[in-house]
């Protein structure tokens, strides 16, 4: 039997969090290891714990989650962070993946979304509300034009600036070679000449960039 895939929430409602847990609770192939109300809580107990994915809230006392996913991310470089939130602001989105945050889900969309998202992730994915990949298309299709200019972003192919963008949308490499009609390998491929034109070494870093967030 494969391992459990383990997870810890950062909410500052504990009547959200005991609600995150009991879904994960109800999946035996994901475990809840910990549940932390703030910034402080997180920072002293998720690098010992060390599980697979954070389900991350934005609005904590304190400082918020976009600054703790930052701040652990370095120390934490095989942990899944998701953010987790009811702010569905662009410059949140952005500022999240720019933190090293793999994905980005709505707490409106929670019953539903959860599972499947943790299972994307799990599977090397990134999941994205709907609603927010929406506006991920839309700030570049606003910005497209001037990001193209750019020295860096000149240098991509068409097809690799295909692949770009549909790893925006959390594509898994699987799904953009099927889309794509090309093999994962080459998808793979495509994605080491992104990371290396843009100098970036993650799915997070070359959103990131290529959003102008840096």
């Amino acid at each position: 039997m494969n391992e459990a895939v383990t997870i810890a929430i950062v909410d500052d409602h504990k009547s959200t969090r005991e609600l995150i847990a009991d879904l994960i609770r109800d999946e035996s192939r994901f475990e809840c290891v910990g549940l932390f109300p703030d910034f402080d809580a997180a920072i002293k107990g998720l690098p010992n714990l060390k599980p697979s994915i954070v389900l991350m809230d934005i609005n904590l006392p304190g400082r918020n989650g976009i600054e703790c996913v930052r701040e652990l991310k370095p120390i934490m470089p095989d942990t899944d962070f998701v953010i987790l939130t009811a702010f569905d602001q662009t410059d949140y989105i952005f500022k999240a993946l720019s933190s090293g945050a793999v994905g980005y889900l709505l707490k409106r969309s929670i019953i539903s979304e959860l599972i499947p998202s943790l299972e994307k992730v799990a599977a090397g994915g990134s999941p994205m509300d709907s609603d927010i990949a929406r506006k991920v298309v839309q700030s570049f299709q606003c910005g497209g034009n001037e990001t193209s200019q750019s020295d860096e972003f000149s240098t991509l192919s068409d097809r690799e600036m295909e692949v770009l963008t549909r790893l925006a949308r959390g594509r898994l490499c699987k799904e953009i070679a099927d889309e794509l009609d090309i093999s994962v390998n080459t998808v793979n491929t495509y994605l080491r000449r992104i990371y290396e034109k843009l100098q970036v070494h993650s799915r997070a870093e070359a959103v990131a960039k290529y959003t102008g967030i840096e």
